[in-house]
């Protein structure tokens, strides 16, 4: 495992008197490497939240360009980047913030022609994309090279999360098998909501990669932030889910399932 330098011990001080997380669970996120995709108001606070806590290495996937009503939510960004490539600028937000930490940033949507390469070079995804095409293909993705992914999204003051690990938990298949119609690229949205979900999204992922405390494992978190409602809902897989079920083409024996949820082990 990877050691904490003088810096880091001092900047991640006050986390490492968390219980349960100490410098081992420190070291575990240095070693850690996530794909964060649809780098905006959801997927950009998230990565801000994990370079801030210190995971070593982030890979931001987002293509197209800042537009000025990104500008709500998108805390990564700054007035004189409009019209120019937004994951750029994470990049460069995120290294000023955080120089310890490694960022790559990819200017493309998610495709079924990079999202092989994009899955298999992390140990786990965010997925924050803004339509359900590319959430699918990252999906089928990480059940195919047995990636954990937390799944998170919303519209106008409502939103879902949940933490997905296959052969394990449903995949976003068995609990969306009819999508959702929040793909549109007009969504209403308040920053202070997308930065709410954010918050809980990367702390799915530090969860996951630590150990230190158990993340939403077939549980869907569903909030409606209208009402301050915030529900834990029991969700199952689906056998006969064409990604993560029985006919699938992808089945996992009891050791890979094992090798899987072990991120906080790596």
């Amino acid at each position: 495992m990877v050691d904490l330098t003088p810096t880091e011990l001092e900047r991640y001080r006050r986390q490492m008197m968390l219980p349960n997380f100490g410098e081992t669970a420190q070291k575990r996120l240095k070693s850690a490497t996530v794909l964060v995709t649809g780098v905006g108001g959801l997927g950009g606070t998230a990565a801000l939240y994990l370079a801030v806590a210190g995971v070593g290495r982030l890979i931001l996937v987002r293509g197209g360009d800042l537009r000025l009503d990104d500008m709500n939510r998108q805390i990564l960004m700054t007035h004189d980047w409009v019209d120019k490539p937004r994951v750029f600028k994470a990049k460069e937000t995120l290294q000023a913030i955080n120089p310890d930490v490694q960022v790559e940033a990819v200017h493309e949507y998610v495709t079924p022609e990079n999202v092989d390469s994009l899955v298999q070079s992390a140990d786990m995804a965010l997925d924050c994309a803004h339509n359900f095409t590319e959430r699918d293909l990252l999906n089928e993705a990480c059940v195919r090279w047995r990636k954990p992914m937390v799944e998170a999204a919303m519209d106008g003051m409502e939103a879902y999360l949940t933490t997905i690990i296959p052969g394990v938990t449903p995949c976003l298949s068995c609990l969306f098998p009819e999508k959702p119609d929040w793909d549109r690229r007009g969504f209403s949205v308040l920053g202070a909501v997308s930065g709410t979900l954010a918050c809980l999204t990367a702390l799915e992922a530090i969860k996951l990669i630590t150990g230190f405390s158990q993340p939403l494992l077939s549980q869907l978190l569903t909030i409606d932030l209208t009402r301050m409602e915030f529900v834990k809902r029991r969700s199952y897989r689906d056998r006969s889910c064409p990604v993560c079920g029985n006919s699938a083409p992808w089945r996992y024996s009891q050791s890979q399932v094992m090798e899987t949820t072990s991120v906080a082990n790596k």
